[in-house]
């Protein structure tokens, strides 16, 4: 059925949300599970990933802008391993596991595969995710014409500021950034922006105008074929939980997971408007000086005959302040693991007020 009122837009643009932030684990794991982080094949997927954050940032702007409310400060966003990709058809299934060509060809360019030509718009179960942005554009310009969609955008409350996104190695300025959805021509350029970063124009390889910027199916193609090497790939376990851990490693694995409700956490303080510059600098030293260097620690612990790897899992801190939390369960990670010395230092410079655990639904 077409997206045919207000209520069912937002619906669907928080079903966009949920997607875009259900692809970035397992393609995290993926990276995390490379020997060397800064190789060509490690930085390759990071550059995705980057691409995934800011597409679920700029469906949360839309959001606002048409009357929603993005909820990061609750679990409601959060996916949970193995799971299946919301609404996909045929089901996909998401796992976390090493770098593979199998993981790519098998999983990730089910994800990002184009659309062929001529493909109809679908706006409850998609094949590709291009259909699906298809019908929120189609919703969009109707309910627009019918109901002067954006007369209060909320800006102020977007994360829209130009200078909080930056591209990384192997993408390009001008495949686009952040935008502030004011009007329905911005929110167009959002929308395109996600497709053609994602999956291009049909079979089309390039992300930007230029021909500098592979779509995230084409870099994932370079995996498969070769083109991009691996390298060493460490023998992480699948589709890790902390409780399958050694007792030893179960604080290491809860010490990531509270990282990643912390980043949620931030992510909700930039949607709340009150100190938006605080919440994106929480943001990135949490992705930069927690999860990252916490998540490629956990490859280097034995479980059994392999590796341990970052679970996902949803964290709960309880009645406890978040932040007074995980800095808490760092100083305690870090006694008996103390090459992670440099995680409770990041965690001790963030700013406690950007990270409230304010949700915005009962």
């Amino acid at each position: 059925m077409a997206i045919q009122t207000i209520a069912s837009l937002r619906e669907h643009l928080e079903l966009a949300i949920q997607v875009e932030l259900s692809t970035i684990p397992p393609y995290l794991y993926a990276m995390y599970s490379i020997d060397n982080q800064m190789s060509d094949a490690a930085l390759l997927i990071r550059s995705v990933v980057v691409e995934e954050m800011l597409h679920a940032a700029l469906v949360a702007n839309l959001l606002l802008a048409v009357g929603g409310e993005p909820d990061f400060a609750s679990t409601a966003y959060i996916p949970s391993y193995p799971g299946y990709l919301p609404h996909h058809k045929p089901p996909v299934l998401l796992e976390l596991k090493k770098a593979s060509v199998d993981q790519f060809r098998e999983t990730f360019l089910v994800i990002e595969r184009p659309e062929e030509l001529g493909a109809p718009p679908e706006e409850d179960e998609f094949e590709t995710l291009g259909q699906f942005y298809q019908a929120v554009e189609i919703a969009l310009e109707l309910l627009d014409r019918e109901h002067d969609l954006f007369t209060n955008p909320r800006v102020e409350r977007q994360m829209a500021d130009p200078n909080w996104y930056a591209p990384v190695r192997f993408d390009a300025e001008d495949s686009g950034g952040l935008v502030a959805v004011t009007d329905f021509a911005s929110a167009i350029e959002a929308i395109e922006i996600i497709v053609h970063q994602g999956e291009g124009l049909s079979d089309e390889l390039w992300a930007d105008p230029s021909h500098q910027e592979l779509t995230h199916y084409h870099k994932f193609l370079q995996l498969c074929d070769g083109t991009t090497p691996l390298g060493t790939v460490r023998d992480t376990v699948d589709n890790p939980a902390t409780s399958g851990f050694p007792e030893a490693v179960q604080p290491v694995s809860n010490l990531f997971n509270a990282g990643y409700r912390l980043l949620y956490l931030a992510l909700a303080g930039i949607y709340r408007g009150d100190d938006q510059a605080g919440a994106i600098g929480s943001l990135y030293s949490i992705m930069s000086g927690v999860l990252s260097p916490v998540a490629h620690y956990l490859t280097t612990l034995p479980v059994d005959d392999k590796v341990a790897g970052p679970s996902f899992e949803v964290y709960e801190f309880g009645d406890d302040n978040p932040l007074a939390h995980i800095r808490r369960l760092a100083d305690e990670v870090i006694m008996a693991h103390p090459a992670l010395g440099p995680v409770g230092v990041m965690l001790n410079g963030l700013d406690d007020h950007t990270l409230e655990p304010t949700t915005s639904r009962t």
